[in-house]
């Protein structure tokens, strides 16, 4: 007994040693030329040890099971991900000794695999993304192992009241800037967990009541944003989301829809032709999850932009593009997908001329519960 609860001890200090050497991510200030009275931010979770804001998340669930009494020495580790969070536990297994599995989509990106082994991960593929979840289960019973269940636990892992989260490092980094208290926060959801964080952050700080809103960008294929509008947890959708880590085939328990102000619904192309945008602007590639955010964040812009209301805006850059050279950024895949840029790409140019950015297919839900489909 004194040997494992030594192993705990020693484990969540190596673990606030390694966040120790660890430094804040940046926050970059995008000047866009269609942008004149908005200051628009990227927070760059993409700097983070293992490269995607999942390591905040991978750090507090390893935390969060070994406080819990669940992580012991010798635990095998199972994860359900599309690919970041096995990437950012890989490497905390990884420093504790553990072995660890990740019971991934058969579609997951061959760079993300390739990541998730350098950390001495193995990659458990399944043929269907919905099946994630019963097999992760199963391997944790066969092995007496340990389902972290990121879509379960994410929300209530970090501590939504600071504790250098996310949401209280935005915050401090904008104290110096012209627009501190930001108008809009954008983000996407995948198990929930960063939108619950923020938007509970929001609340507990009196931010809300100063005017500042939390806006979730949601991609194709994912239920999250019919839940927001219905008010219903049990949607169930046909097939995943093509922007790994984000939008999800179920309602997951992590997903907290009442502290968010306002949804918007992506298109995928949208998302991948923001990609290109954002490569010349920022002079490097991004993943898909943060071209939702992009597509979300310029349509919140505009709008200010046509009220004559400044302010800022702040979203997250999410992880790098050098993980997706196969898919997103790749002409053939996008063709094998069907799915057409150009309009997205020529809505995108207009807006650095004009400021205003209203492209078709995009539905936004407001805080009154009404629906509006832009049109061009």
């Amino acid at each position: 007994m004194l040997h494992r609860t030594q192993w705990v001890s020693d484990a969540i200090a190596r673990i606030d040693a390694d966040f120790n050497r660890s430094a804040d991510t940046h926050l970059i200030k995008l000047d866009l030329p269609g942008l004149r009275d908005v200051d628009l931010y990227l927070k760059d979770e993409s700097t983070h040890p293992t490269g995607s804001l999942k390591h905040r998340l991978a750090r507090s669930l390893f935390l969060f099971g070994l406080c819990n009494g669940w992580i012991t020495p010798g635990t095998p580790i199972i994860e359900a991900s599309s690919g970041s969070t096995a990437v950012s536990e890989a490497y905390f297994a990884k420093l504790l000794g553990l072995r660890f599995i990740a019971v991934m989509p058969r579609t997951t990106s061959a760079q993300k695999i390739a990541k998730i082994e350098f950390y001495g991960g193995e990659c458990h593929l399944v043929e269907n993304g919905s099946e994630i979840y019963a097999e992760s289960q199963r391997l944790a019973r066969e092995l007496g192992g340990h389902y972290m269940d990121q879509f379960t636990y994410a929300e209530r892992a970090t501590d939504w009241r600071g504790n250098n989260n996310i949401a209280e490092s935005i915050f401090e980094q904008l104290r110096r800037e012209p627009h501190p208290i930001p108008r809009w926060i954008v983000v996407s959801a995948g198990t929930g967990g960063t939108s619950s964080t923020i938007g509970r952050y929001i609340r507990y700080g009196g931010h809300l009541a100063r005017g500042c809103e939390l806006c979730v960008a949601d991609p194709e294929n994912s239920v999250f944003y019919d839940a927001f509008a219905s008010g219903r947890s049990d949607i169930v959708g046909q097939c995943g989301s093509r922007i790994e880590g984000i939008g999800r085939p179920r309602v997951e328990p992590s997903f907290s829809p009442t502290v968010i102000e306002r949804m918007v619904r992506v298109p995928d192309a949208a998302s991948f032709a923001a990609l290109r945008y954002l490569e010349r602007h920022l002079g490097r590639r991004c993943g898909g999850s943060t071209g939702t955010n992009l597509i979300a964040t310029l349509s919140l812009a505009s709008e200010m932009q046509s009220a004559r209301e400044g302010g800022s805006v702040v979203t997250l850059l999410c992880d790098g593009g050098d993980r997706y050279t196969d898919t997103y950024f790749n002409p053939a895949w996008l063709a094998n997908q069907g799915l057409e840029l150009t309009k997205w790409e020529k809505a995108l140019d207009d807006f650095d001329q004009s400021g205003v950015f209203e492209p078709d297919l995009m539905t936004c839900m407001h805080p009154d519960g009404h629906s509006e489909r832009k049109v061009d």
